[in-house]
Parts: structure tokens; C-alpha cells; sequence
């Protein structure tokens, strides 16, 4: 029985770190309007976005080697880094913005200073690393970058990690100062303590069960009050599925076209967490190594300080695991109903293609906690059993879809947007490099979405965002700026070192 019939300018689907940028960003540009949110959880960044459900790496591509790659010719592309780079420094701007309006505070509860490092093994990695600083610490957006293998200055650097190494391999690291760990489950749960205050409507313990066009062109959403178990009837001009691995479901049900032909695979993350404040206390930065050949860009593994609840705490992995759930408070049946007539050639033709991340994931369920360990002993060569547990972190559903590049069924590792053709609805789909870039992403959503006012708000994107609609790597005086504002105003490490580099 339905009990409550709403209409709103806007509905926000998902009450994760995205749907909290998007609704942020439309309250500082059109304050009149009303927005709506609904979360069927019992608070605001409990899945992708909270603490442990995430790595909280501020993915600004200083240490991640995925996002940078060897040409054929031998030479490194660092286009993709630059461009992830560009969109954090978008977020840390309107993060500071939201400082300087008094609008959230006490940044330090959700972003710290942290170096950034990418640790290799190997004369081929080695070689591979020292290339890419080569090219990174050339570019403005990466000064301050480091490079040594000295095993004297990684011992200065990463004592934990060279400690008892035995290996006569030659190893090699890169460290820059400006790299940050970010608490996005806190970030999440400020900007909706903002966005109450707002008066914006947020409704925990709503499950959004269907979604569909109205006749006069409003989307009609039918939502279940999970308390009551009643059922509401809510209409809204625009709407955005922000739903973390729920949102492909709900993109499907809304019956648009740019949302067919699409699948999702879902990977779920465990790490391992060091339980010895003695042993946490001898590492501070956020280390990432190199996949494995044929292991999937996701499998990176990394050694990471990390700062949540105010306590210091170390992390590595991720070691993958799989469920068919999508979300990790999700159904065993999301994986199957997600399965369409119009997805199911662009899935099978995925799991052909895919044997390698199949047998993957199969080697990485049946991996004993001793087999985890002797993964990381290869971080931490004198790692003790007994000071580490197992922790599962959150689903992550990769997006299956038909591309001219990489043919039918090609598995994205990205983030997606997808969006109706008159910007009425707009989905996220995917992950990493997500909460990071989550400003330049709903800012693209808005450009797309509410093309008739971009010229209006113009003025007041570009109060919160002053890069806005500039090429930061064309502007390194720009990029110095936001830099120090930036830094100021966040409580972040603003000092750009000089570049040097030891034993190139």
C-alpha cells in the first residue's frame, strides 16, 4: 500500500561518496531546488565508500604503475596518469572550497599526508621504473618525484620493507611527498551532515525497486520503506543511480537504451591488516608494486598506511575474491538477474575472453592465509602470521560492454557514466579510479545532464573549482597555485622538493 507520493527536482539514488559530490555541487548552483535522496542501508557510506571497503588512496597516479604504460617503441606513456592527476587536483579544490565556506570542517578527519611509492623487483621492472620517472618528474603535475636504488636510501625510505631482504634482485622505488590517504567514508558522512543542513531530504532504510519514465518525460521511482514496508511513489525531473554495484540494476530497469548491451562482473577485495601497533609504527607511505603477468589491473598490490577512527593502522593486498553479489550487503541472485536478453551475447563472449581472470580469481578464493603471507613477505620479508588478520573489503562490479577497441564483451576496469540522451538520468558504473575523481566526474555529469545552464553557472563552478575549464599541465604556475591553496587550506604537506634522483 502506498502512503506517500513526492515530487522533486532531483533524486539522488545511493548515499555513497558520489551521489554526496553530486548533491554538494547542485545545492552551491541552483539552491532553490529540491533534492531527494534514497539509501537502503541504515547510513550514509556504508558500502564503496566506507574506510574499509576501499583502499583510500587519493589516486592521483604518483605511484600507481597501472596507469602508466611501455610503448612498443620503448618509451612511456603517462597520458592516463595526467589525466587522473588533472581530476584529483579538481577534487581537492572543491574540497578546499567547501573548507572556506565554512560548509565542512576539520579536513584533517578525512584527507593526511601520506608519501606515495611504487616499489619493483627485477632488472625489467627496475629498468621500467626508472623510465617512468624519467617522464613523470619532467612533467609539473609529478614534481617533487624520487627515484633510488640505493639500498641504503630504501632503507632510509622503507625500513619495514628492506629489513632481512635477501634478495640479491636488483629493487628500485620512487617516493613524492604529496601523495595523501583519504578517509572517504568520512568524507561521505560530511558532505551529507552539509547536505542535511540544506534541507536536502535523506531517506535511510529506502530501497529504490523500480524506476520508470512518467508520461510527461519525469522518471517515477517506486521505493519500499524497508522500516514500515511500505510503499512510495516518488517523480523527479532528473535522477542519478549512484548505488555503488546496485546502480547497473536500476540503470537496466529504467528501460533507456545507452544502458543496454551492458554487464557486470563482480570482484570482491580482502586485505590483510597488520594487528602489531609495534610493527604498523615502522611504515609510513603507501607503497604499490607491480601486477603479476596476466593478473588483472586490480590485483595491484600495495602496503598501505592508513588513518581511520584517528588510529594508524597498515593494510595490505588486495587479494581477490568472488561472490555473485554485487554489493557486499547485496542478493547471491545479482550476478544471474543482471543477465538480459540484450547483455547475455556481450557476457558470454566476456567469460570467452576472460579465462585468464577466471583462473585468476579461482587461484586467488583457494589461497590459504599462509600463501597470502608469503605474498606479502615479499613486501615485508620478516612478516610474522600472528600480526596480521584477514579483512574483506568491499564488491566492486566491473562493467562488461561492447567496445570498437576491444570487440564484444570487453571487460572496463574504469569508471563509466552512462547517461539518457536528454540528460534526464544519468548511472555510475565501475570503480577504481571512483571516489578519487568523484568531482571532475559529477561535474561532467552536470555538462551532460543540464547542458541549458552550464553558461549560467559557469561563474560560480569556477569559484569552487579555479582550474575549471583550463588545462592544468598547460598552466604550471596554475598548477603551483592549487597546489599551495590546496595544501593550505586541506592541512596537506605543500612543500614541491626539487627533483633529484639517486643512482640513475
Amino acid at each position: 500500500m502506498s502512503n506517500r507520493q513526492t515530487k522533486t527536482d532531483v533524486i539522488l539514488i545511493g548515499a555513497g561518496i558520489m551521489s554526496a559530490t553530486l548533491g554538494s555541487l547542485l545545492k552551491e548552483l541552483v539552491p532553490d531546488w529540491e533534492i531527494t535522496v534514497f539509501e537502503r542501508l541504515a547510513n550514509a557510506g556504508e558500502e564503496s565508500s566506507n574506510e574499509w571497503n576501499n583502499a583510500g588512496t587519493g589516486h592521483a597516479a604518483l605511484c600507481e604503475l597501472n596507469y602508466t604504460s611501455e610503448k612498443p617503441d620503448g618509451s612511456i606513456d603517462i597520458s592516463k596518469a595526467i589525466k587522473i592527476n588533472e581530476q584529483f587536483q579538481v577534487s581537492k579544490q572543491f574540497w578546499s572550497y567547501l573548507v572556506n565556506s565554512k560548509l565542512i570542517s576539520n579536513p584533517q578527519d578525512f584527507i593526511m599526508s601520506l608519501p606515495h611509492m611504487s616499489l619493483v623487483q627485477g632488472e625489467k621492472d627496475v629498468t621500467f621504473l626508472k623510465k617512468r620517472f624519467e617522464a613523470m618528474s619532467n612533467n609539473p603535475l609529478f614534481q617533487g618525484m624520487e627515484f633510488s636504488d640505493d639500498p641504503a636510501k630504501l632503507m632510509e625510505w622503507l625500513p619495514l620493507v628492506m629489513t632481512d631482504r635477501t634478495s640479491n634482485e636488483p629493487i628500485a622505488a620512487t617516493k613524492i611527498d604529496s601523495g595523501t590517504d583519504v578517509n572517504f567514508g568520512a568524507l561521505t558522512r560530511m558532505l551529507f551532515d552539509h547536505l542535511k543542513s540544506k534541507s536536502v531530504d535523506i531517506n535511510y532504510e529506502h530501497s529504490v525497486d523500480d524506476i520508470k519514465r512518467a508520461g510527461d518525460g519525469s522518471w517515477e521511482l517506486k521505493v519500499k520503506n524497508l522500516s514500515s514496508g511500505s510503499v512510495e511513489r516518488h517523480t523527479a525531473k532528473f535522477v542519478f543511480i549512484g548505488g555503488g554495484g546496485g546502480s547497473l540494476h536500476l540503470l537496466q530497469k529504467s528501460g533507456i537504451p545507452e544502458g543496454k548491451h551492458i554487464g557486470g562482473f563482480p570482484v570482491s577485495g580482502i586485505f590483510m591488516v597488520c594487528n602489531n601497533p609495534d610493527v604498523v609504527a615502522q611504515h609510513h607511505a603507501k607503497v604499490y608494486g607491480k601486477a603479476k603477468l596476466g593478473a588483472p589491473p586490480m590485483s595491484v598490490p600495495h602496503l598501505d598506511t592508513r588513518y581511520i577512527d584517528n588510529k594508524k593502522s597498515l593494510l595490505f593486498g588486495p587479494f581477490a575474491g568472488f561472490s555473485p553479489k554485487f554489493l557486499k550487503t547485496g542478493s547471491m541472485f545479482d550476478l544471474v538477474t543482471s543477465v538480459k536478453p540484450n547483455n547475455v551475447l556481450t557476457m558470454l563472449a566476456a567469460g570467452a575472453k576472460e579465462m585468464s581472470l577466471t583462473k585468476y580469481l579461482i587461484q586467488q578464493v583457494m589461497l590459504s592465509k599462509e600463501q597470502r603471507m608469503e605474498e606479502l613477505r615479499e613486501f615485508i620479508p620478516n612478516a610474522k602470521s600472528e600480526d596480521w588478520d584477514l579483512v574483506v573489503a568491499g564488491q566492486r562490479v566491473q562493467v562488461i560492454k561492447d567496445t570498437e577497441a576491444g570487440g564484444k564483451g570487453t571487460l572496463q576496469f574504469g569508471t563509466e557514466v552512462i547517461t539518457a540522451a536528454d540528460g534526464s538520468i544519468a548511472a555510475l558504473l565501475g570503480a577504481s579510479p571512483g571516489a578519487s575523481t568523484a568531482v571532475s566526474v559529477m561535474l561532467e555529469i552536470i555538462k551532460k545532464c543540464f547542458p541549458q545552464h552550464i553558461k549560467a553557472w559557469e561563474l560560480k563552478i569556477k569559484e569552487m573549482i579555479p582550474s575549471y575549464g583550463v588545462s592544468l599541465l598547460k598552466n604550471p604556475e596554475l598548477i603551483h597555485e592549487v597546489h599551495i591553496s590546496t595544501a593550505r587550506t586541506l592541512g596537506l604537506n605543500s612543500e614541491l622538493h626539487p627533483v633529484k634522483t639517486e643512482a640513475v
